[in-house]
Order: structure tokens, then sequence, then C-alpha cells
């Protein structure tokens, strides 16, 4: 049976919304990272749509929290990815997982199988994880003294080796913020690196399993 709560219609009703607004968010912050010699109005203008856009983020939250009929901390350790993205809302397009789940809810049964969209959820939320790594690491290090991230290519090179858990050490962070990023990184490469190794595992036993289960007895 479906859902039928006040959170879930809630959940329903905003979670594209607020996908959306995440994009947006995302935009106007790497527009501010990467647009060098963007005029203080338009500086101005993104900042302002970041603020904004976080305001409704905490809004969000706060929403969901009341009507889960939860105690606050009770909220925070049960809902971690939601805790996660309204401290950190460059993080909100990861919810791209119940993103899925309500527009699926909406048409029917998932059409994907669990292996299938577990590996799915993992290739983009590592795509979209990359991506912002880079950007606030790159924030982080440009013009830093003693950095080795001189451009914005270098930052995608080293979240891409330390999301893969590589690590070739040829570009690192040198300032604080820098190297708290990476800790972070770090961290969600290994969860996500351990999420596609145990589902590709998992559902290669099942495979091996039904073919020996459908191959005839031998003499």
């Amino acid at each position: 049976m479906d859902d039928d709560s006040p959170a879930a219609r809630w959940e329903q009703r905003t979670e594209i919304p607020l996908f959306v607004a995440s994009l947006v968010f995302t935009a106007a912050y790497a527009t501010r990272v990467l647009a060098e010699g963007l005029a203080p109005g338009w500086q101005n203008l993104c900042l302002f749509v970041m603020f904004a856009l976080w305001l409704v983020f905490i809004a969000d939250y706060l929403v969901r929290w009341r009507l889960g009929g939860q105690r606050f901390l009770r909220f925070v350790t049960t809902h971690v990815l939601h805790s996660v993205v309204v401290v950190l809302p460059l993080l909100r397009p990861l919810r791209i997982v119940p993103l899925y789940e309500v527009v699926q809810r909406r048409q029917g049964e998932p059409r994907l199988s669990l292996y299938a969209r577990v590996m799915a959820y993992t290739g983009i939320s590592t795509l979209l994880l990359g991506f912002s790594g880079a950007l606030a690491v790159f924030q982080q290090e440009r013009g830093a003294p003693g950095s080795t991230m001189r451009t914005f290519g270098d930052a995608v090179w080293w979240a891409a080796s330390t999301l893969s858990t590589v690590g070739y050490g040829d570009i690192t962070p040198v300032t604080e913020g820098g190297r708290a990023i990476a800790i972070g990184m770090m961290a969600c490469g290994l969860a996500l690196l351990g999420a596609v190794t145990g589902s590709f595992s998992s559902w290669l036993m099942q495979v091996f399993t039904r073919e020996g289960d459908e191959r005839p007895p031998g003499r």
C-alpha cells in the first residue's frame, strides 16, 4: 500500500521542484567559481540566488521535521542525507535517488531491478559528487601559496582520482578547507566503490545460482 502520510504527500509534491532548485543552486555556484572577471552585479545575483535557494532548502527541512512528528535530534539522526544537504546545499543533487522513487511511484512500479538501480544511482551520484567536489576544492585552492591546482581541469582530475581511490598524488590540496573537502571525498569514494562492487558481486552470484538451478542434473 502506498504511503499516504502528510510527509509522503509533501515529498511527492516538492521533490522534483527542489531537485530543479538544486541544479540552479549548483549552476549559480559554478558561475561564481569559474566565471573569472564576472561583473560584480552578476556575482551578487548569483550569491542572492544561492542564499534564497538555501533558505528554501532549510524551510523544506523544517516542514519535513514537523510533518514527521519526531523530536528534532531524532529526525536529524534518522534523516542523515536531508541533514547533510541542508548544511552543504551543493550536495543537494545527490537526492537523485528519492527523486527517482517519486517519479516511479507516480508511474507505477520501478522498471529497473534493484541491482541496476543501485549501480545507476551510484554512477550518477559519483558524477554529481565529483563535479561539486571539484568546484568546492578549486575555490579553496585557486591562488593559494604552493597550490598545484591551477585550473578547474586540475580540480576535475583530482576529484576523479580521489573518488576512484587511486590517489596519484600529483595534485594535492594545501589549504585547510581543501583538505577537509578531500577527506569527505575519500570517504564518499570508498562508500560508492563498495556499493558498486557489492551490488555487482551479488548480481553475479544470483546469475550463477540461477544457472546452476536451471542446469539439468548430470548422469
